[in-house]
């Protein structure tokens, strides 16, 4: 079942040169002179889960970040468990 109207294929297969950026205007060094870096406050909460060895040792052999791509993880099967339960209830 197909979620959404995009196809996704033809977007994933467009490289840069194949976006019209003709209605966005440049910016120039005004913009970057007023420019501003604002980053996110966290809303990440630290807690202890039970894993087992093996799921552990996998996120680990990842490479660094396994933290990082284990809550990514858990936020992507959360998302899709919504996006589940929405569609078992829509009439």
């Amino acid at each position: 079942m197909q979620l959404t109207k995009t196809n996704w294929a033809r977007i994933d297969a467009m490289t840069d040169a194949d976006i019209d950026t003709s209605d966005i205007p440049p910016l120039g060094e005004e913009f970057f002179a007023k420019a501003t870096l604002r980053m996110p406050q966290s809303t990440a909460s630290v807690v202890a889960v039970p894993m087992d060895t093996e799921t552990l040792g996998w996120f680990q052999a990842q490479g660094e970040g396994a933290e990082r791509h284990m809550a990514a993880a858990l936020r992507i099967y959360a998302e899709a468990q919504k996006q589940a339960t929405t569609l078992r209830t829509a009439p």
